[in-house]
């Protein structure tokens, strides 16, 4: 598969302009991470949503209460997922997700029974993937982020997300050109483009990259929680995990009978198209970091 020059342009210019928000997203404070969460959670529940119609009439047929109530709640299990500390004038923000993922799934019940006079579980079984799928993982990566908020160390509470959405962004480019350069092998037939040298090219090459950031910042307190060992981990969790993340937004996608999920990024496609794989790999790469900090 050869370099796409123009492609590779488009899709560089808007990265850049991606990785600039992330960031400032992320680093900035856990008010900008909600925040910009908060609207990738939303943006990738209207593209999760229009899908669904697509593979399924009968989800069209969901009342208004159920499909404004799913996302809101879903956005609750976020700001419940938040450190117990972080509070917006004088109110926990987990006490606040906590009721209100309580409320509007009631209200979502609610949208059903008034709907068809019963619950139709199906419909009610599509929205529980989706918050399965999107919710429960940004929830995930939003207890990473507010985990060690209020600690005397000024960057430690964004270690655990760098780790993960700096593996991923790592493999991605990498996976890219390796198999633009090299790649003769498809994948998969889900997603015809990917091959396999270019995943394990990708794989090897976020592996190498986050071991050498983490050893680079040994000796910092801030970072010094987490080895070069654990840095390498995590990026080949994510690297693989993510892969698998890509592979079922193609899936969900041709199923739909769509190119992309939206059209938010040019050269990007949309919400779901950016975030595919950190949907897929963060309940994975929690897992791994919770337990090495159980063991701190």
């Amino acid at each position: 598969m050869a370099l796409n020059i123009p492609i590779l342009k488009t899709r560089s210019l808007t990265a850049a302009v991606f990785v600039v928000v992330m960031l400032a997203g992320l680093l900035w404070s856990p008010w900008s991470f909600l925040l910009l969460f908060s609207f990738i959670h939303f943006g990738c529940w209207v593209e999760y949503e229009k899908m669904m119609v697509l593979i399924d009439k009968d989800y069209a047929g969901i009342s208004p209460l159920h499909r404004y109530s799913v996302i809101i709640a879903g956005w609750c299990l976020m700001l419940y997922s938040a450190n117990g500390h972080l509070q917006f004038a004088g109110i926990s923000i987990h006490a606040v997700g906590r009721w209100g993922c309580f409320g509007f799934l009631c209200l979502l019940v609610v949208g059903e029974i008034i709907q068809y006079r019963t619950l139709n579980i199906k419909n009610i079984g599509r929205s529980a993937l989706g918050l399965i799928y999107i919710s429960l993982s940004l929830a995930l990566l939003t207890h990473l982020r507010t985990l060690f908020y209020g600690s005397p160390l000024p960057f430690a509470d964004r270690v655990p997300v760098i780790m993960i959405i700096g593996s991923l962004w790592i493999n991605d480019t990498m996976a890219y050109i390796v198999g633009s350069l090299i790649g003769r092998t498809p994948l998969s037939a889900t997603s015809p483009k990917k091959t396999w040298e270019g995943t394990v090219g990708g794989i090897i090459l976020a592996i190498g990259v986050m071991g050498a950031l983490g050893a680079s910042l040994q000796n910092s307190p801030d970072w010094n929680l987490f080895t070069p060992i654990h840095w390498m981990v995590v990026a080949a969790i994510c690297a693989i995990t993510g892969t698998f993340g890509d592979l079922l937004e193609s899936k969900i996608k041709r199923m739909a009978g769509v190119k992309d999920s939206g059209h938010i990024m040019p050269g990007h496609g949309g919400f779901l198209d950016r975030f595919d794989s950190l949907l897929v790999s963060t309940p994975f790469a929690w897992c791994y970091l919770m337990w090495v900090i159980s063991q701190a």
